[in-house]
């Protein structure tokens, strides 16, 4: 798990087209799960009913 966070973020240097996809399709797997974390979350806290 230590390795995963480690990971994350850090600038990785690419040779080839399809190594820059790939990499570019795991932050984007990334981001889209932590939209589709924080969003329900952020949805509910403005829809709040005192």
């Amino acid at each position: 798990m230590l390795e995963l966070f480690t990971h994350i973020g850090k600038v990785t240097e690419v040779f080839t087209l399809v190594d820059y996809y790939t990499y570019i399709k795991g932050m984007e797997y990334l981001i889209c799960i932590a939209f589709f974390v924080t969003f329900p979350m952020f949805y509910r806290y403005i829809n709040h009913e005192d």
